[in-house]
């Protein structure tokens, strides 16, 4: 049985369900109420003053009592008069406003004292990129831009700080960058320095066609397209739901993680078949695989590196990839002719400071100085005599040497070339790579991103070198090659 209620008990209970319903309605009410006050607050705060005055105007004469017509026609004068000297006023305060931007848009030096302030205190970077970009304004127009009294060498010392600062390079390599580069292109490149580089695989054409590599890999979940038209075998890879370097495809040989830059080299060299080339420094195996498969596994590939260490994966890479053309040897480069030559080509990586590829080695920021550069230069330039020295100059079909760092120094690149020129009888020949953008010369260098092939050319009768340069742009990873040709000296 249930519970009896007493009649007697008053038992006291909430709202009811209409007074709930009432009662939310009012709460909604006042607050649509109070945000609309808030608003009409907020938007009257922001009105410009001769907007204000003429609103409050407006409210006065809704007011007003009715009048006669001519009290009316005094009233719309007046208005009209009262208009036209807002308007003007109105003129005025926009000349102001736009004299003072124009003032404020100047960019002015900062003085001693802030500069010091500046290393105590530590600087928002954006504004020092924003003073970056007002600085390289005032340079490239110097004349109409500089402030009175200022000194050219006062803002290139200021832009020079500022760039080690926000980009975290030492004083060294951004003064060198800076000889090298227009003031526009130089904040391009160091952009460009910043941005992770997509990841690029070669088609093993020894095992594969690149149409069914990419349909295998498309069907794993990669999305891939190829590389250009320069390319017959590169793909470039956007994203993977699997391990690029664990695939099926990888682990038989299919394909090789090369960067899209160093197909350049050997498409310059371009090994034919049946031939002898040598590979002076050829670890990890990326262009020694490429030139294999270029040449169908013919002729005999000489792959020599002076670390051990790293001709492991050379070994390794040349098994999976199926290459039975190629004999792996461990010598120094600079005594490679004593050992063996005669080859019909020659490549010739040589080790660099590795200043245009600083997007894969961020390292290279703060790591280097100009011993590690004269360093690097001396050590290319016994190489690349080696190199010369180990190519046959009475080849039928080759006779040809590529020199190639992943550097953008002067150093390293144009009088490394300048040397060999003097000391062997060598010229520089077409590269045969008809795309990219040609370098660019400034003041006393020339910087180039490019591949120089340089012939050397036995003649009986007349020793005559003659020069021809042709410069190619590699992408954002930089590559400098020459081709160089031996001759046997008298």
């Amino acid at each position: 049985m249930g519970r009896k209620l007493d009649p007697t008990i008053k038992v006291k209970r909430g709202p009811g369900r209409k007074a709930r319903k009432q009662k939310g309605a009012e709460t909604e009410l006042t607050k649509s109420v109070a945000i609309s006050l808030l608003l009409s607050y907020y938007l009257h705060c922001q009105l410009l003053p001769i907007e204000k005055a003429a609103r409050k105007q407006k409210k006065q004469t809704s007011v007003k009592p009715e009048s006669d017509d001519d009290d009316d026609e005094e009233e719309e004068e007046e208005d009209d008069d009262e208009e036209k000297e807002d308007l003007k006023e109105d003129e005025d305060e926009e000349d102001t406003v736009q004299a003072n931007f124009d003032e404020t848009e100047q960019f002015k030096l900062p003085g001693a004292a802030d500069r010091a302030k500046e290393g105590l205190l530590q600087m928002d970077l954006q504004t020092i990129h924003q003073r970056i970009r007002d600085n390289v304004d005032v340079l490239s127009h110097f004349t109409e831009k500089r402030e009175e009294g200022k000194e050219r060498s006062e803002y290139l010392s200021l832009l020079r700080s500022d760039l080690c600062t926000y980009y975290s390079y030492n004083e060294f390599l951004i003064s060198k960058l800076m000889d090298l580069f227009p003031l526009s292109e130089l904040i391009d490149f160091l952009e460009a320095n910043e941005i992770q580089r997509p990841v690029t695989i070669r088609t093993n054409t020894l095992k594969t066609r690149r149409r069914d590599l990419a349909q295998a890999l498309i069907n794993r979940g990669v999305n891939l397209d190829p590389l250009g038209k320069w390319s017959k075998v590169g793909l470039v890879i956007y994203d993977s739901s699997v391990p690029i370097g664990a695939t099926p495809e990888y682990l038989s040989g299919q394909y090789m993680l090369q960067g899209a830059s160093s197909f350049l080299p050997v498409m310059a060299l371009s090994p034919q078949e049946g031939e002898s080339v040598l590979d002076m420094s050829a670890a990890p195996g990326g262009k020694t695989t490429y030139m294999a498969q270029l040449m169908r596994n013919t002729g005999m590939i000489v792959a020599n590196d002076a670390n051990a260490d790293r001709l492991k994966s050379v070994v390794g890479n040349i098994h999976r990839l199926g290459v039975t053309n190629a004999v792996i040897c461990n010598y120094d480069g600079r005594q490679f002719p004593k050992v063996m030559g005669g080859f019909d080509r020659v490549l010739l990586d040589a080790p660099c400071s590795g200043t245009g590829v600083i997007s894969k080695d961020p390292g290279v920021k703060t790591s280097k100085d100009e011993a590690d550069i004269l360093r690097s230069a001396h050590l290319q330039k016994e190489l690349i005599l080696s190199a010369i020295d180990s190519v046959n100059a009475d080849s039928p079909t080759g006779g040809y040497l590529v020199y190639c760092t992943c550097s953008i120094m002067v150093e390293e690149n144009e009088w490394v070339v300048d040397y060999a020129l003097k000391k062997r009888n060598v010229k520089l020949v077409p590269t045969g790579l008809d795309f990219g953008n040609e370098g660019f010369i400034r003041s006393e260098y020339v910087v180039c991103f490019f591949f120089h092939l340089l012939k050397r050319k036995f003649e009986k009768k007349k020793k005559k070198s003659s020069l021809v340069s042709e410069k190619v742009m590699s992408g954002t990873l930089k590559y400098f090659a020459c081709h160089l040709p031996w001759k046997e000296s008298d």
